[in-house]
């Protein structure tokens, strides 16, 4: 991991029975025997928290207007957005990397300072098409993470452009779709898909400025799937059972010869255990709805745009995913995890 920034997943460490393993002398986690085999646990209500959050920052942000760039038109454009985080909830701690010794290059067992926000730097290319359709492109990346995002909008304004008469009195409106996917990470698998409806109004100032302020409801769909995970990452675990094959006919159970069935597949240890096997596991997928709000302006003066936008939930998390899907142990997953915001800004020119 000496690759690794503070703010990557670190899922080895999101265990609900810290008993079933060790810390050693160099911060690294090791199966500890003193459990009795016991197999180290899955905290998945943290997994869950956690990928809700990375979720709703690297989602769609649908900071534009109603009004689309127009046939032929094109745009392109830097976004920063700076996502709230429950930066002190434990499964920020444990679930980020955090800094490593700069002697030794070893990492912590926990984040002791996860950042407040999580910041996330796109480039964006808007393209106009005729009858008021508009296709964007997206990469980007999240700040002191290996965390790179790419995705895709499409959006249909209904009813744009109009500038005399009593459809010029009324706002635009457009709905859209789109969807974010996540790489950078073994950890796990992230994408974000989205749809939304907004309205807009430009107003024109001194002739050479447009100011358009804009609003709109966005509703997130989040997929979360963790990678194979490791629990006890510093435990050798074919090493620690002295490996000798699959019980088969080939290398039976007994690891010295002879048939011993039933062939299970099972590892064949010789004078050790096969228990820390058994902590390489996936957490349980994450499914998950939000919804939101948005609302910001845009400043266009010839070419160049500028634009400031807001976005937050418009219930938990836990409001938003009710019923025993979400649930562990008669609990919801969500339990605790506040609503969350976003403020982005963007710079871009306008052809």
């Amino acid at each position: 991991m000496a690759a690794a920034d503070t703010m990557d997943p670190a899922l080895a460490r999101l265990v609900r029975d810290a008993g079933c393993r060790l810390v050693g002398p160099d911060k690294g986690l090791y199966y500890n025997p003193a459990s009795r085999y016991q197999r180290c646990q899955t905290d998945d209500a943290a997994f869950a928290k956690l990928i809700a959050q990375y979720g709703f920052a690297v989602a769609p942000s649908a900071m534009h207007s109603a009004r689309t760039t127009g046939y032929g038109g094109f745009e392109i454009g830097l976004e920063a957005d700076f996502t709230k985080i429950d930066s002190d909830a434990d499964y920020w701690k444990l679930g980020t990397q955090g800094p490593q010794d700069p002697a030794t290059k070893d990492f912590s067992i926990e984040n002791r300072s996860p950042d407040d926000f999580l910041q996330h730097y796109a480039l964006k290319v808007r393209k106009g098409f005729p009858f008021g359709f508009e296709l964007t492109g997206t990469v980007g990346f999240l700040a002191n993470t290996s965390l790179i995002s790419a995705g895709a909008d499409m959006r249909w304004a209904l009813f744009e452009g109009f500038r005399r008469g009593l459809p010029a009195i009324l706002p635009e409106l457009a709905v859209g779709g789109s969807v974010r996917t996540v790489t950078g990470t073994e950890e796990f698998q992230l994408t974000v898909a989205g749809v939304d409806a907004q309205i807009s109004k430009p107003l024109p100032i001194a002739g050479t400025v447009v100011l358009t302020p804009y609003a709109g409801y966005q509703w997130l769909r989040i997929f979360g799937d963790s990678g194979l995970i490791d629990l006890t990452p510093n435990t050798d675990a074919v090493n620690y059972c002295n490996f000798r094959g699959l019980n088969s006919p080939a290398t039976p159970a007994d690891g010295q010869g002879g048939e011993t069935p039933p062939f299970d597949g099972q590892p064949v240890c010789a004078g050790g255990s096969q228990a820390d096997f058994n902590n390489t596991v996936v957490f349980d997928a994450v499914r998950m709805s939000r919804h939101r709000l948005h609302f910001g302006a845009q400043l266009r003066f010839q070419m160049v745009k500028f634009g400031a936008h807001f976005v937050t939930d418009v219930v938990t998390p836990e409001d938003a995913n009710q019923g025993e899907d979400y649930e562990i142990a008669g609990e919801n997953k969500f339990a605790g995890l506040g609503q969350q915001w976003t403020i982005a800004l963007d710079l871009g020119a306008v052809f």
